[in-house]
């Protein structure tokens, strides 16, 4: 099986805002290569409030990009892991709402569903989200396949070395296309090339803090149903793009901490529960990534020490994740 490759220059894009207000806007070129051509895309962003906030770790420098070779072995990819810091975010593009979209009872069924989830020579892996699947990762190095800079610093990054590690002789790849501001438009602007050109056997996404972080900073009037219908038409367009493709849906979260108040309630839980509807509609498997944080929160963990602003975790957050995520896929 060919290696899936997919370039994109960065666009230094570490910038710091504070929890109460905007963010600066963001301007980034892309090169994208897709089904082996290339295609130069540009997207400019003008993100105010949502998941762009301050974190420990920002950096405006970008480190060089390498691309000696498509994909990463696993001796190098374990060597350049060590010591994950905080995540951080920034803001994605803006996008129309999504009124149009199908309802969820739309989505073609795949013909069967592989319980726990399976691995096989060469697979592509694939994390699509927002921030917190971002985690700070570097643009430049990710057209190469399990580069740790590429990875980011939080869970996909920790999934990533695990499955690398114990699956050694199946030559993985695997990719994080996360980035951080965006909302379910957002991912179907860039769905051919972020995600069904790179062709994943694995497909997990978490999306949805921002659909309604940015509706309560006045930015975007996305309601629950736009949420619950433009993700069903996400994954009934992926389903036909790759019917083998298999589908890990994980649940949005938040902590009541932060930037995390009232106002985020009861809306937040009904998105909740839409994210799990489509899911099981789409036969994904379901991450219970909620769930499992208010589990650690009621065995005695402080809510800022796994999500210090209520929404992007911590490392103890993004391991707990990582721990949460392998045990819903069997993976």
């Amino acid at each position: 099986m060919p290696r899936k490759t997919e370039g994109n220059r960065e666009h230094s894009p570490w910038q710091q805002s504070d929890v109460r207000g905007g963010q600066e806007g963001e301007e980034w070129r892309g090169l994208a290569i897709a089904h082996g051509k290339r295609i130069r895309g540009r997207l400019t962003s003008q993100a105010r409030g949502g998941c762009g906030q301050k974190f420990l770790g920002c950096s405006s420098r970008s480190e060089p990009p390498s691309f000696a070779s498509p994909t990463m072995n696993r001796r190098r990819f374990v060597t350049s892991s060590a010591g994950l810091l905080a995540t951080s975010s920034v803001a994605g593009p803006t996008v129309a709402d999504t009124a149009d979209f199908p309802p969820a009872a739309s989505l073609p069924q795949p013909a069967s569903q592989s319980s726990p989830l399976t691995l096989h020579h060469s697979d592509v892996v694939l994390f699509q989200g927002d921030s917190i699947t971002d985690a700070k990762r570097n643009r430049r190095a990710q057209a190469i396949a399990n580069d740790p800079r590429a990875l980011g610093q939080g869970y996909a990054r920790i999934i990533a070395g695990d499955l690398l590690a114990e699956h050694a002789k199946l030559d993985l790849q695997v990719f994080n296309r996360g980035i951080s501001g965006n909302k379910i438009p957002d991912l179907d602007l860039r769905w051919q090339a972020d995600t069904l050109a790179l062709e994943p056997k694995v497909l997990s996404i978490l999306i949805g803090v921002n659909d309604l972080w940015h509706k309560l900073s006045g930015r975007y009037h996305g309601t629950a149903t736009d949420y619950r219908t433009g993700f069903a038409a996400l994954l009934a367009k992926t389903r036909q793009a790759l019917p083998d493709v298999q589908l890990v849906i994980c649940e949005p979260f938040v902590l009541r901490c932060g930037a995390v108040d009232a106002r985020w309630f009861p809306e937040f839980d009904e998105r909740k529960a839409f994210a799990r509807e489509v899911a099981e509609v789409a036969a994904a498997t379901w991450v219970p990534f909620q769930e499992a944080f208010d589990h650690a929160v009621e065995a005695g963990s402080a809510l800022e020490s796994l999500a210090e602003d209520g929404v992007h975790p911590t490392p103890a957050g993004h391991a707990l994740m990582a721990r949460t995520w392998r045990e819903a896929t069997g993976l």
